[in-house]
């Protein structure tokens, strides 16, 4: 398959604290089947499948203190030289670049306002084999306090090109790669400002979404199968969304497309 655009999502991922539970929720909700556990020097990582493409992975926590969180990872020609743009324009890197035997080269970092992300430079591991379909990665977007730092940052950083919008008052953008007409076909993930509408507590975070055949249902699977529905479904010009988390507390969203 073709590489990613330098700046495009192109992996997702899942630390939970219990494996074997994620494996049993995620692939009732989303019809994942699951590829065999890498061995501890990689975690356990496990990658999920949908009609035999790849999709994202779900992970066993190595240390109790660390988030339950999805995380999402930006496809980069070059990590160490992405870290330093990253320091330079005002984040961090949490960890440094680091192979994964063959399969590329990760790094975590955080950026002015606080939110996780992740870089993947592609060995034999490119991402993505699905996504924008049902039951695979369809978008993100982060949520942020810092929005004027962090709207510069991602512009030095992966050359975003932005298109903001104002739907119902919501202070919107969205981000086009580097070369391409910033609109909504070319649009590749968002940013979005925490008002006062959210709680204070809540951090800034990438939120991950997922498209389904039907929002509703899946809210529905969730809450059987024991997890927790934080804003009920909506309808956007996008299609009709919900954001939730699964029964050991990772957030994600939901998205179906307009009929």
């Amino acid at each position: 398959m073709a590489a990613f655009a330098e700046g495009t999502p192109c992996w997702v991922d899942a630390a939970l604290p219990d494996l074997e539970a994620g494996k049993r929720f995620y692939g009732e909700l989303f019809e994942w089947t699951f590829g065999e556990s890498a061995g501890p020097e990689y975690g356990h990582y496990t990658q999920a499948y949908n009609e035999g493409r790849n999709v994202g992975a779900l992970a066993a926590k190595t240390d109790g203190r660390m988030p339950t969180v999805w995380n999402v990872y930006f496809a980069v020609r070059d990590a160490r030289a992405t870290s330093v743009r990253i320091q330079e324009a005002g984040g961090q890197v949490i960890t440094a670049p680091m192979p994964v035997g063959a399969y590329g080269t990760t790094a975590l970092a955080v950026d002015p306002g606080g939110a996780v992300f992740g870089l993947w430079q592609a060995g034999s591991h490119q991402g993505f084999e699905l996504q924008q379909k049902p039951n695979s990665f369809c978008w993100t977007e982060v949520y942020t306090r810092e929005r004027d730092a962090v709207d510069s940052f991602y512009a030095r950083v992966f050359g975003y090109l932005p298109d903001d919008r104002d739907d119902a008052g919501l202070d919107y953008r969205a981000w086009s790669p580097a070369g391409s007409d910033p609109t909504p076909d070319t649009a590749i993930a968002g940013r979005a400002v925490l008002t006062g509408a959210f709680p204070e507590a809540l951090p800034a975070h990438f939120l991950v979404y997922f498209a389904v055949p039907d929002c509703d249902a899946a809210v529905a699977t969730v809450r059987r199968l024991g997890g927790r529905v934080t804003a009920e479904p909506f309808d956007t010009p996008h299609g009709r969304i919900a954001v939730v988390a699964d029964n050991q507390g990772a957030a994600f969203a939901l998205l179906s497309e307009p009929a």
